[in-house]
């Protein structure tokens, strides 16, 4: 198979022309992120459309595309420009899926979850946090005297960065990831990484219940020396977001269980809205 390099880099890295084009219609299909968004797989269909490219190039067969496909449609939530680079990664494992059979398959997921935390705190503080702020504060006062130039150099000031982040942060993250694995496997370390980044997947999966599932209950109980026994206080103390906790491994158990999501969301929606009746929440 003919090689040559990539293009958009100066590396040294050498690409095939299938991979040169599988990443060219990834950066594409990338752009699809957000497509069929929804609060249970958030980006979830978007990465997967995006991975179709790669997923087509290293799977041959029916089942293992599909099986590919499925694995890329797993829970998935991370800033616009730093995702590529999460995108350049899981492309270089599934090829070492294609060429290993002994390959851990639950290890893609888990490299996945392990860095759409950090990546996603990086992004947003360049690109959410300062990028977009110059952009604002550039475009807003041409925009408030009536400059077309307001809009527009808001949208250039912001998206030109973006736009070749993405492109660049898709190459580099398939060309490492490649180079890292060939390095692994070969030294037999690639189980430690598969261990590493699964125990760093499930304490971002931890850190995101904290941070993003709220319930706290209003319940008290007057105690007959006139203070008030509020059960939230006890809860904080005995564990912090023990009720977040709760309802999360609730509705894990309720999934391993085949659980139909818009049946878990219906579910939910009815038990905030009778716990809050009854006074609970």
């Amino acid at each position: 198979m003919k090689r040559r390099r990539f293009s958009m880099s100066k590396s040294k890295v050498n690409l095939s022309q299938d991979e040169v084009k599988m990443l060219k219609k990834m950066y594409i299909q990338s752009w699809r992120l957000f497509g069929s968004f929804n609060m249970a797989k958030m980006q979830g269909y978007g990465y997967a459309q995006a991975m179709i490219p790669a997923i087509e190039t290293f799977h041959k067969g029916p089942e293992e595309k599909k099986n590919a496909l499925v694995r890329s449609a797993s829970f998935f939530n991370c800033t616009y420009e730093t995702a590529p680079f999460i995108m350049g990664i899981n492309a270089s494992l599934e090829k070492a899926r294609s060429e290993h059979s002994d390959f851990d398959s639950d290890s893609i997921n888990a490299v996945k979850a392990s860095l759409m935390g950090p990546l996603s705190g990086i992004g947003d503080s360049i690109f959410w946090g300062t990028v977009r702020l110059i952009a604002a504060s550039i475009g807003i006062p041409l925009a408030m005297t009536g400059n077309i130039l307001g809009p527009i150099l808001f949208l250039l000031i912001y998206h030109l960065p973006s736009a070749y982040t993405r492109y660049k942060l898709l190459y580099v993250g398939y060309t490492t990831g490649e180079q890292f694995l060939t390095t692994a496997f070969k030294s037999g370390a690639f189980e430690n990484i598969t261990y590493y980044a699964s125990m760093i997947g499930m304490i971002m999966i931890g850190a995101m219940t904290a941070q993003f599932v709220g319930i706290k209950t209003v319940i008290s109980i007057a105690m007959g020396s006139g203070e008030t026994l509020v059960l939230q206080t006890i809860l904080d103390n005995i564990m912090p977001s023990i009720l977040p906790l709760t309802v999360m491994l609730t509705i894990f158990y309720l999934i391993r269980k085949k659980i139909k999501i818009s049946t878990l969301l219906l579910g939910i929606i009815l038990f905030g809205i009778f716990g809050a009746f009854l006074g609970i929440f």
